[in-house]
């Protein structure tokens, strides 16, 4: 299948999807992309609103994104295992849920279930303390320090600089249903093995991503990334890949 919004990244063996975060695009998983392709075909998904997605315009619900990754994960003859980050991880549990067939696996990297209450006001005050339109790329990197090289992915150069691929309003849209529901009741019909990663500095609220394990049927693990961010894989890459090495081994060998 050629998509504009589909990153092959290679490998042969049980398939692996990837699924960014806000902001992100699915090229930013190339460092763990590289030695993932050793344990199956590995691909990445643009989301809704980000990076090469044919789907612009706002206005989108958790549903849609899964809806997304679903169709792509109709084609291959076995269950997928999912990898995902932030929202993209956030995502990962919903495909689980809605579509078991569908997944071998989980890995959640800093996911948040229960947000209830915060607002996308953050997003915007955020946002709007950016110099937008950075000068070059090499300004972005300076502006995202320790994450620069991640960011530089997710600009795009136009006439007077470089901006984010995404929309912001569309960001703002799509986070904004975080603030006003749960997804506990999606882990609760997670049924496949779940690996759960959460950053030692995790922007999330305290003790949930601990719950994750417990609270779906398949079970699972967590641990917590020493001196990571919220982007574990890349601010504590070693340890990342560590851990799922490992998840990936004893997953696949059955």
């Amino acid at each position: 299948m050629s998509r504009p919004d589909v990153i092959d990244f290679g490998g042969d063996g049980p398939p692996v999807l990837l699924l960014h975060g806000l902001m992100g695009r699915a090229t930013t998983w190339w460092p763990v992309a590289r030695w993932l392709t050793a344990y199956g075909h590995v691909r990445g998904l643009d989301a809704r609103g980000h990076g090469n997605s044919p789907h612009r315009g706002g206005g989108w619900h958790t549903a849609d994104f899964v809806a997304d990754a679903a169709e792509l994960l109709a084609g291959p003859s076995e269950p997928t295992v999912v990898i995902g980050h932030s929202m993209g991880a956030l995502h990962a549990i919903a495909l689980a849920a809605g579509h078991p067939d569908l997944v071998r696996g989980l890995v959640l990297e800093d996911v948040g279930i229960d947000l209830r209450g915060r607002t996308v006001d953050n997003w915007r005050a955020l946002f709007d303390a950016w110099p937008v339109p950075f000068r070059s790329l090499a300004h972005v990197r300076d502006f995202f320090g320790p994450a620069g090289d991640y960011f530089a992915q997710c600009v795009e150069k136009r006439a007077d600089g470089y901006h984010l691929i995404a929309a912001p309003q569309d960001l703002f849209d799509v986070a904004a249903e975080w603030g006003e529901r749960d997804y506990w009741d999606l882990v609760e019909r997670v049924c496949c093995p779940v690996l759960v990663i959460e950053a030692e500095q995790s922007v999330m609220p305290p003790g949930q991503q601990a719950a994750i394990p417990h609270r779906a049927p398949g079970g699972g693990t967590h641990v917590i990334a020493p001196g990571s961010y919220h982007l574990v894989h890349d601010s504590a890459s070693e340890f990342y890949r560590g851990a799922v090495e490992a998840f990936l081994s004893d997953l696949l060998s059955g």
